[in-house]
């Protein structure tokens, strides 16, 4: 039977980081950025205010900007030999991040069969963020049901990777899990738990169960 191994993304596949830190960084804006992560975090405000908050401070973006973030951030290592090795085991691999849709579909060059994140305009912006389209932790579950039902598998057959707050309600939702260089927010929660910063390390905890 296939399954559907589902990524988180910022401090996730990204070490350390999060999309819009990267971001902010190829426009000198990453201070405010990382003070807004923390208030996110901390519960201060929500993924609304915090996509509101971050679209204010990319008003110069291009996509010049985006694709040097992309080419300069912090990946883990071997993350396209993961997703080439599960899809030739007939396997599937979906990345589904509060992170801009314009940062994470890039993953789709990847190997991702799947990516979905907080929908922004397109960039440069000329119009705000529809607070709808941004997601939240529920959401993961959402989408994940979604594609479950597009790649013909259930719950029961998928695996999630994810280290923070974000990836509570999936941890929950999935009989398989782990815990990528993660926050104090999944102690207990995950299957398997992994420190470092090659993707296969991790994944080999799930392949060789």
């Amino acid at each position: 039977m296939a399954r559907l191994h589902l990524f988180d993304l910022d401090g996730t596949l990204l070490h350390g980081s999060t999309a819009p830190v990267e971001i902010s960084r190829q426009l000198g804006r990453e201070t405010e950025t990382v003070a807004l992560e923390r208030a996110i975090s901390a519960g201060l405000i929500g993924p609304p205010e915090y996509a509101a908050q971050v679209h204010a401070l990319w008003a110069s973006l291009t996509e010049a900007h985006v694709a040097a973030a992309f080419e300069a951030a912090p990946w883990l290592a071997r993350i396209r030999e993961v997703w080439a090795d599960l899809t030739r085991n007939g396997d599937y691999c979906a990345v589904v991040s509060l992170s801009p849709s314009f940062f994470v579909e890039r993953l789709i060059g990847w190997g991702a069969h799947a990516a979905y994140g907080s929908r922004f305009p397109a960039v440069p912006f000329t119009e705000p963020v529809d607070p709808t389209g941004v997601l939240n932790a529920a959401a993961k579950v959402r989408i994940a049901d979604r594609l479950c039902a597009e790649f013909g598998v259930t719950r029961a057959d998928c695996v999630a990777y994810g280290d923070s707050m974000s990836d509570k309600d999936l941890f929950g939702a999935v009989p398989v899990s782990v815990a990528v260089n993660a926050d104090r927010h999944l102690e207990g929660l995950a299957t398997h738990s992994y420190t470092g910063r090659d993707l296969w390390e991790a994944y080999e905890l799930v392949r060789a169960a």
